[in-house]
């Protein structure tokens, strides 16, 4: 399977968590449009299995520069095999005009960044929406006949409570959507949060302890907690970032997109300006792994997939046995740790160390 994405770089506001390259959206979507559409002549006649348009804030862009973006990828790539294509949205911009285009378009996902349906909540991060958008967002999306439609919901936020992330989940899910995105609050360096943080942030004891609640509630439901931070009523996993996370190809377009091609790992420069000018030209590192530590790195990856977890044999005959038989030995340690499960010989992170995976995932890169 092999993916394309494409970064919309543009926000009306910046959240006082985020950390991601995003600008203030100007009169430059049309000119960026066309100057992703000319990097996509870079990878022409290449094909794709999924599609995802991510931000940023793709719902910023119109009905007629939506399709054109999608009719442009058409003509440049083999999309004649995509079964999965995404649009993040989020609920102050996502018009039944836009939502319709995307329809059109071709596109038969939607992700919306809800974060919250709890207005103080979001508040207190500087979202500009509000809970009954999403309420609204999700409703329009169900009617115009999405096959999936998915949301983003915060676990930390500045004031949540037990009760508060329980009314929101409730109130997401009986909306009917079939994904839900549960990511746990982070500080990132250099963000407004992480300067002036709130006193009543929850503690990282009391975010453990609501994500277990939800965790908890979700599975009741028929949800599958697929990875670490994503659930899915069956059918309906994002295939997209189960490409990621199986190590597969990818690539990105638009500033600080990242591609994986041919076993190396490519990254375009965090350079708006640049990128208008020269959108083929941007490539600001190349990296490609020795088998040994490429096996190590898929291993990492495939480990947050909390159901289908790492096959060894698989990996023994993709990168060589000579090449896998380190990692398979920490990874036994790992199982005698008690931070493994190995069932048939497959590893599987331990549903207790969700949260604490990123001392495991350090173990088995080496």
């Amino acid at each position: 399977m092999r993916g394309l994405y494409i970064h919309v770089p543009f926000c009306v506001k910046k959240c006082s968590y985020c950390d991601f390259y995003s600008l203030p959206v100007g009169g430059n979507l049309e000119k960026y449009i066309q100057a992703a559409v000319r990097e996509a002549a870079l990878y022409a006649g290449q094909g794709f299995d999924t599609l995802y348009l991510g931000g940023g804030t793709p719902s910023l862009l119109s009905h007629d520069l939506l399709l054109s973006v999608m009719l442009g990828l058409r003509k440049t790539f083999d999309l004649s095999g995509l079964v999965e294509a995404t649009i993040e949205v989020n609920p102050d911009s996502a018009s039944q005009d836009l939502l319709e285009a995307a329809r059109e378009g071709g596109i038969n996902r939607v992700s919306i960044g809800a974060q919250s349906l709890d207005d103080r909540e979001l508040v207190s991060v500087g979202r500009i929406h509000r809970a009954g958008q999403v309420n609204s967002t999700v409703t329009l999306a169900k009617n115009i006949g999405f096959e999936s439609v998915s949301a983003d919901l915060i676990v930390g936020l500045p004031g949540q409570t037990r009760t508060s992330l329980r009314r929101s989940l409730e109130e997401t899910v009986e909306l009917g959507i079939d994904h839900l995105s549960l990511y746990c609050l982070s500080l990132e360096e250099g963000t407004p949060l992480a300067e002036d943080s709130p006193e009543n942030l929850p503690t990282e004891d009391m975010q453990a302890e609501l994500f277990e609640q939800a965790r908890a509630f979700l599975s009741t439901l028929g949800f599958m907690h697929y990875e670490i931070s994503n659930f899915a009523r069956p059918g309906h996993q994002c295939l997209h970032n189960l490409n990621y996370w199986r190590g597969g190809e990818y690539v990105g377009l638009g500033p600080a997109a990242a591609s994986h091609l041919n076993g190396k790992r490519y990254k375009n420069r965090p350079d708006l300006d640049a990128y208008m000018n020269d959108p083929t030209g941007q490539v600001e590192s190349v990296e490609e792994l020795p088998a040994k530590e490429k096996a190590c790195e898929e291993a990492m990856l495939r480990l947050r997939l909390l159901r289908e977890g790492v096959d060894p044999g698989a990996l023994a005959a993709k990168f060589g046995a000579h090449n896998v038989a380190a990692l398979i030995r920490r990874l036994d340690g790992m199982v005698r740790e008690c931070v493994l499960d190995c069932d048939e010989r497959v590893y599987r992170l331990k549903p207790s160390r969700v949260l604490t995976s990123n001392p495991i995932f350090a173990e088995v890169l080496g």
